[in-house]
């Protein structure tokens, strides 16, 4: 087959390649298992240049992996510390990934589990513009954690 498409029938390699040669392009083996082997004339560097944008298409089109970022707090957060990790919360939200928001216990502070779940809920309640809690506050261990995921952009 030429680079046209059409059929030159059954010749000898050498010929096929004589013929691609005089045109400038390459004599690629399609099917080299078929009885004849089939050969087409075309621009082979072309040819995996378009497979190569095909691909590159397709790997945009695909939807990404969702990544989980993590924010840990402590029951003895300050305002400051609060402010900034609920920033970096905000900013991660706003890339598209999902948050787990977990409060860490350590020692004694496991009986302080209601400013745990407190700190949480105002977690939850100050980025509710953008996200939306995706796993309600669970304790498991020493950690107390949630879930938040974008909302949905309305287009």
């Amino acid at each position: 087959m030429d680079n046209n498409g059409k059929q030159l029938g059954v010749m000898p390699t050498r010929k096929a390649l004589s013929i691609a040669r005089d045109r400038g392009l390459d004599l690629v083996l399609v099917a080299p298992n078929a009885n004849p082997p089939v050969a087409k004339i075309m621009d082979y560097g072309k040819y995996k240049y378009e497979v190569q944008k095909k691909l590159r298409e397709t790997k945009k089109k695909q939807k990404k992996q969702q990544q989980v970022k993590q924010m840990k707090f402590r029951v003895k957060i300050d305002e400051h510390d609060y402010q900034t990790k609920l920033n970096h919360i905000r900013r991660f939200l706003e890339d598209g990934a999902r948050v787990r928001v977990a409060i860490m216990f350590i020692g004694r502070e496991i009986v302080f589990t209601d400013k745990g779940k407190e700190i949480l809920d105002r977690v939850a309640k100050d980025v509710s513009d953008i996200a939306v809690v995706e796993a309600p506050p669970k304790l498991e261990g020493r950690d107390m954690w949630m879930t938040l995921k974008p909302k949905k952009k309305e287009e």
